[in-house]
C-alpha cells in the first residue's frame, strides 16, 4: 500500500502553473495549458500526484498507448480524460503523454453556479482515467472548438461577465462529453458485450461456488474490481445498454438463481436464502416478493 507521503499534492492552480513553468493564470481558479509549452521534466517519472481541482485533458492528435493512473489507453483518434479533486494519478513514463491541452478549474470557480451543485452528476469524473472518452473526427472538432473558445475567453481582460461565460462553456463541454460517452457505450458494442459476458460468468460462478454462503451477496465493488472497471463506469454502461445499474443487474442474477433453486430443488426457503448469501430467510423472502410479486413458497407452488 502506498503511503500518503509519496503523493505530491498540488493545492492551487497557481502552484501548478509555477511547477509547469508557465505564466500565472489571469484568474487564479481556472487555467488552460497547452503542453507543447511545458517542460517535460516537471515531475519524476512514476510520481503519484493529487490535484485539489478538476482537470479535463484533451489530446487531439496523439497516437499510441498512454499510461494514466494504473492503466493504459489508446488515443487512436484523440480523446478526453477527466479528473476530479483528490484523484491520484501517476506521472507518465513517456514524454508523449504530455501532448495535448488541459483545462484546470477549482471547485470554488463553479461553487455559486448550478454547475457547482450538479457536477457530481457527470459520472465520468468518477471513472478511472483508463476509461477515457474516445472521440470521432466530428466530435474532436466540436471539442477543439470549445477549448478554443475557452482559451479566447481566458485571454480577454477579466470583466464581470467572464466567470458567467466560462462556467457556461465548461458546462457545455461536460454536456457534450455526456452525449459522446453515451455514443461510445453503444458504438463500442464488441468491447461492452465482452464486459457483460464477463459479468454474467462472474456472477454465475459466484452464485454456483457457494461464495454467497461464505461471503454474502456479491457487491458492486467486488464485480467492478474483478472486471477492472470503476464502479461508476460499469454502472453507467449497464444502465445505457440494459436499463439496469450494476446493483440491479446483480439482484436480477440472484432472483434468477433463486427461481432456479425453487423450481428444480427441494431445498427449503431457509436453505436457499443461506446459499444465496442472505443472513435471514425473512430478508430473502421480502427481497424475492419485492422483485417478483410472489413469495418464495408462492412461486414454488405456482411453478409446480
Amino acid at each position: 500500500m502506498q503511503h500518503s507521503s509519496n503523493i505530491k499534492n498540488i493545492d492551487s492552480i497557481s502552484q501548478l502553473m509555477r511547477m509547469l513553468g508557465v505564466p500565472a493564470p489571469l484568474h487564479p481558479l481556472i487555467a488552460l495549458v497547452d503542453y507543447k509549452n511545458v517542460s517535460i521534466e516537471m515531475f519524476p517519472k512514476g510520481q503519484m500526484v493529487s490535484l485539489d481541482f478538476y482537470k479535463i485533458s484533451f489530446k487531439p492528435t496523439f497516437k499510441g498507448h498512454v499510461r494514466y493512473g494504473q492503466g493504459y489507453y489508446d488515443f487512436e483518434e484523440g480523446g478526453l480524460a477527466f479528473l476530479k479533486p483528490k484523484q491520484i494519478v501517476v506521472s507518465p513514463e513517456e514524454t508523449q503523454s504530455y501532448e495535448g491541452i488541459a483545462l484546470y478549474f477549482h471547485c470554488d470557480f463553479i461553487r455559486n453556479y448550478q454547475l457547482g451543485r450538479i457536477i457530481n452528476q457527470y459520472g465520468f469524473f468518477s471513472y478511472d482515467v483508463s476509461e477515457a472518452l474516445f472521440l470521432s473526427a466530428k466530435e474532436k472538432e466540436i471539442i477543439a472548438n470549445l477549448f478554443s473558445t475557452i482559451s479566447n475567453e481566458l485571454a480577454n481582460n477579466i470583466d464581470r461577465f467572464s466567470q458567467d461565460v466560462l462556467v457556461s462553456q465548461i458546462e457545455l463541454l461536460l454536456n457534450y462529453s455526456n452525449r459522446f460517452y453515451s455514443r461510445q457505450f453503444i458504438t463500442r458494442k464488441a468491447v461492452n458485450h465482452d464486459i457483460i459476458n464477463s459479468l454474467d460468468k462472474l456472477l454465475d460462478s459466484y452464485l454456483e461456488e457457494d461464495k454467497c454462503a461464505k461471503n454474502g451477496l456479491s457487491s458492486v465493488r467486488y464485480v467492478s474490481t474483478e472486471l477492472k472497471l470503476s464502479q461508476r463506469y460499469l454502472s453507467d454502461m449497464l444502465r445505457l445498454l440494459t436499463g439496469l445499474n450494476t446493483q440491479q443487474y446483480i439482484q436480477t442474477a440472484v432472483i434468477e438463481k433463486a427461481k432456479e433453486k425453487l423450481s428444480t430443488t427441494s431445498l427449503s426457503v431457509s436453505e436457499i436464502a443461506y446459499e444465496l448469501g442472505f443472513e435471514h430467510s425473512q430478508s430473502f423472502s421480502k427481497f424475492f416478493k419485492t422483485k417478483t410479486n410472489f413469495s418464495p413458497i408462492g412461486f414454488r407452488k405456482s411453478f409446480n
